[in-house]
């Protein structure tokens, strides 16, 4: 428990100075650790090097400034510790894969880091269990070690309208674990019978049909959708299958949204089967 508080503390005094130049060595001083005693535990309780963690808050506080409008970009992350524009640009892009300019044009959702809590707060999204039937995806597969970066790519160059033809349709990201490589296999695209347009570099998914746990998530905005989504798998994982009747059936987990509605909620379904007595 000594930890905990610890991490809370080191937390807390970061969070106080993410507009300042802040050393690792700083924060350990704050908490009365060495460097590298702070840096495993640092690590091992919130999941980032503290300089990883700087960095996406630092991102994610500019990114919620910019809603704010009329303030020049530069201006926000000078204000961040970026000391220049390009800096900030290169800083954005290795984080989102995208450019500031191109998520400030689209106003596509990102994946932001919020302070970060030793006990996460969620509440359980609206949930069904429904039989469906089966179903093709034409999609993109994924390039991408984290599925909200091709989501970037995905929204800002129009895939969605390519493969559609032009018209408004529902986005699927499909996912399945893949045993041999040990990591998620992941596609973007559209409903077969949706895809009237380009479907160049595309492969076709089929989804069997059979009996599916639906979660809605909560109605969010563009700035914290990506995390909406992210509590909402972690209580599928950690509250509603442990405690349904149900458990996963091995087969492809989908999420639905229609990116364009600009309502970011989302539609998860989890395949699922009778827990064995």
């Amino acid at each position: 428990m000594e930890s905990l508080s610890t991490i809370q503390k080191a937390v807390d005094y970061i969070e106080d100075n993410l507009k300042f130049d802040i050393s690792i060595g700083q924060v350990a001083d704050a908490i009365g650790y060495s460097e590298y005693h702070f840096l495993r535990i640092f690590k091992r309780f919130v999941g980032l090097t503290p300089a990883d963690y700087i960095r996406k808050r630092r991102i994610s506080e500019i990114v919620a400034r910019m809603e704010c409008g009329g303030r020049p970009i530069s201006d926000i992350a000078f204000e961040y510790g970026f000391n220049s524009k390009e800096n900030f640009i290169r800083a954005f892009k290795s984080e989102h894969h995208i450019l500031p300019t191109e998520y400030r044009r689209h106003g596509n959702s990102l994946k932001l880091y919020g302070r970060f809590e030793l006990v996460p707060r969620c509440e359980g999204p609206l949930c069904d269990v429904v039989e469906l039937d089966a179903f093709r995806v034409v999609a993109y597969k994924s390039d991408e070690d984290d599925p909200t970066k091709f989501w970037n790519r995905y929204n800002v160059n129009g895939l969605s309208s390519r493969l559609s033809g032009g018209r408004t349709v529902a986005d699927y990201g499909v996912c399945r674990w893949n045993e041999s490589t040990s990591r998620l296999d992941y596609w973007i695209g559209v409903d077969e019978r949706e895809a009237a347009g380009d479907t160049t570099g595309t492969v076709t998914l089929s989804l069997s049909g059979g009996l599916y746990a639906v979660f809605k998530t909560t109605p969010a905005s563009h700035v914290d959708f990506v995390a909406t989504i992210g509590k909402t798998w972690d209580f599928i994982r950690d509250v509603w299958l442990p405690q349904s009747r149900f458990e996963r059936r091995p087969d492809y987990e989908f999420e639905r949204y229609v990116e364009e509605s600009r309502l970011f909620s989302e539609t998860i379904f989890v395949p699922i089967r009778m827990k064995s007595e």
